[in-house]
């Protein structure tokens, strides 16, 4: 397989200043796991690999550190780190009892924001640590008046607010399991995970804000709630002002106000490591999504690991990630309580028709540390002109950018508009873990175009066809030993088959990711897209990614999508999708020109058979371009057994892939 960012500049884009990294957390990390474990790699707190390379090979004296540096209180102690380190099955801190509320409540300030929560209007309203606790502890006793136990599945339909996280915690204080999902899912897309799960409770609110409308989600609340049969009650959130009604209800309901105003004392439930905390759902493109079940204690590790070491928060800190609440980075964004630091929400569009650089704007109002997006954010405002640098952000240490692969293109952009001194940690993982894999700390330097190093706690790898470990070449994401987040569990999977079949199936013992990779001499990761999406142009493979690196970087044009499609003669189709910026046409000088890109920048035998212009490229609800389905869709696979419409944030947009797909078969059949 090639790839065209496997000779790297020689200096990185961005280096760590080790005399500003000594301050951070994961520097004090290394400096007490040398001082109380006698670990030589950690002698000096800025070596990076030398910390990750302790941290995988002694992983039971890593994440024992983890518990011991961040002070985990346990109600009952754990007799061991790793009892089994088998893949699937891993079994951790055995004996232990915890629950992650309480983790998440105790660093918090009593007078300081816990919360700020922002929206599209431009408006913003502080949650207090004191106010949070009080707020979750009254929702905890209604929950528990309503007939939730342990083990009692508590499912929100809402946004990006903060009822979704009083309601979570709230849940999880008394070992109830949680799940939400947005409001911009139709209610039978929602009742298509929450139905799963037979919940106790539904939390909803009347609907949510978007390009400076208000979207009234009262009905799809009604018809949701009737899809649910095990409900026993409905709690109703008055978020944009609508007048709710409580008939023809199939439960009980009851006002958000008079759920979360009683005055009550909190009370977490110790539970076992691994009880199940919340359940996340995969995208769900074909058939039912899968319930992704993760553990409390797994959780609160991995978390405290991601958002306390490799982006250094801790109290003072602010993080504003723009999510929404079905996405996993909305879970991570919550864990920012873990550290002390303050999360802010935010409902609506992340770039607002009428003022589309909103987020910098609250970003500096609000002083904000870490700022997190995803590609296509950064690449919008690229290619409209956008300058954040109008606002005062000197109080941004870092952007922060995961979802799909940021291109080389982007980096000197970041530079440019938020200056030098700010780090732009791109990273990956997965709903599957609930984390990431690899990113930054402040203590890793930035290679454009690249992931600065493994997760401490990760055994990344990258895998040939063999299944042999392989450095500076392109081979699949795997990891070779467990971490505490990997799921316990499918949700109706008792005999574990599913599980295992979506990532042991290929090396036993084994997580597969998906991913085509390249861990680089340097250190550092490249992300080169889906292995499943692949292109193999005669015999030679390349991520899709590579291609629209380049082509993305085209004033011209907005997003492309390039699929290699094999046909029944035995034939391989490989068309390009291109989306041009408004008023571009797609003419032969501009074929030419992208043509010319791919060949120069990515790979001569990667030049598209066509290049097709489109409406626009359909994602996933989490920003995934839907490379697989629309490559089956082209092939000639019925839409209904390629992807779900609920899934798709614009699911108008596969009509022109299934026209081309009918078009090319019909065209096929009269020869």
């Amino acid at each position: 397989m090639t790839s065209a960012q496997l000779t790297p500049p020689q200096k990185p884009f961005w280096a760590f200043d080790p005399e500003a990294a000594t301050t951070s957390r994961i520097a004090d990390f290394g400096r007490w796991v040398a001082l109380h474990r006698g670990v030589r790699a950690a002698y000096d707190h800025t070596d990076y690999a030398a910390l990750h390379h302790w941290s995988v090979t002694d992983l039971e004296g890593f994440w024992s550190a983890v518990w011991e540096y961040f002070d985990v209180d346990a109600a009952t102690p754990y007799e061991q780190v790793l009892a089994d380190e088998k893949m699937p099955g891993a079994r951790w801190f055995t004996g232990a009892t915890l629950n992650y509320t309480h983790h998440a409540l105790r660093h918090l300030s009593d007078d300081r924001p816990a919360i700020i929560a922002l929206d599209e209007t431009g408006a913003g309203h502080e949650v207090s640590g004191e106010q949070l606790r009080a707020q979750v502890a009254s929702v905890a006793a209604t929950l528990r008046d309503l007939g939730v136990g342990q083990g009692d599945r508590v499912v929100g339909y809402l946004p990006n607010t903060p009822h979704a996280i009083v309601a979570f915690l709230a849940a999880a204080s008394m070992g109830a399991v949680w799940s939400v999902c947005g409001q911009d899912y139709a209610p039978q897309a929602a009742a298509d995970r929450f139905a799963q799960l037979e919940p106790t409770v539904l939390i909803a609110a009347d609907g949510y804000l978007f390009n400076s409308a208000t979207h009234d989600r009262r009905a799809a609340v009604l018809e949701l709630a009737r899809a649910l049969p095990t409900l026993k009650a409905t709690v109703l959130v008055d978020h944009v002002g609508l007048p709710w009604s409580h008939d023809n209800h199939p439960a009980l309901t009851l006002p958000w106000e008079d759920a979360s105003t009683r005055t009550e004392q909190l009370t977490c439930t110790p539970v076992p490591f691994d009880h199940p905390l919340w359940v996340l759902f995969s995208s769900g493109t074909t058939g039912l999504p899968k319930g992704i079940v993760h553990g409390h204690g797994g959780v609160l590790l991995e978390h405290l690991k991601t958002l306390g070491l490799q982006s250094d928060l801790g109290p003072g800190d602010r993080l504003l990630w723009y999510t929404t609440t079905h996405w996993m980075m909305w879970n991570l964004a919550v864990s920012t309580l873990l550290t002390g630091a303050t999360t802010c929400t935010y409902d609506g569009s992340p770039a607002p028709l009428t003022r589309p650089d909103l987020l910098w704007e609250l970003a500096a109002r609000h002083h904000v540390t870490l700022f997190g997006t995803s590609p296509q954010y950064l690449l919008g405002m690229a290619k409209f002109g956008i300058d954040p640098s109008v606002h005062d952000l000197s109080s941004v240490r870092a952007v922060g950018c995961t979802g799909s692969t940021l291109p080389a293109s982007a980096y000197p952009w970041v530079r440019r508009h938020l200056g030098e001194r700010v780090q732009l940690a791109s990273s990956t993982g997965g709903t599957d873990v609930a984390s990431g894999f690899a990113g930054s700390a402040p203590t890793t330097s930035v290679w454009a175009g690249e992931l600065s190093a493994p997760y401490l706690g990760v055994a990344l790898a990258a895998y040939d066809a063999e299944g042999h470990p392989v450095v500076d070449q392109v081979g699949e994401l795997v990891v070779t030993r467990p971490m505490p987040s990997m799921p316990l569990c499918f949700w109706n999977d008792p005999d574990g088959s599913r599980y295992r079949d979506a990532y042991f199936t290929s090396h036993p013992g084994v997580w597969r990711h998906g991913d085509w990779i390249t861990l680089t001499s340097h250190g550092s990761v490249i992300v080169h897209g889906r292995s499943d999406s692949t292109l193999n142009r005669h015999g030679v493979r390349l991520g899709s990614a590579d291609i629209h690196d380049v082509v993305e970087r085209l004033p011209e044009i907005i997003e492309a999508l390039v699929i290699g499609a094999e046909e029944p003669d035995g034939g391989y189709w490989m068309p390009l999708f291109v989306v041009p910026t408004s008023g571009v046409e797609l003419d032969d000088a501009l074929r030419d020109k992208i043509r010319h890109a791919i060949r120069t920048g990515a790979s001569p035998r990667h030049v598209p058979d066509e290049i097709l212009a489109v409406p626009g490229i359909p994602h996933t609800r989490t920003g995934k371009k839907l490379e697989v389905p629309v490559k089956r869709l082209l092939q000639g696979t019925p839409a209904d057994q390629v992807v779900n419409p609920a899934t798709v944030d614009s699911p108008e947009l596969l009509a022109h892939f299934i026209r081309l797909g009918a078009k090319r078969r019909g065209a096929r059949n009269s020869t």
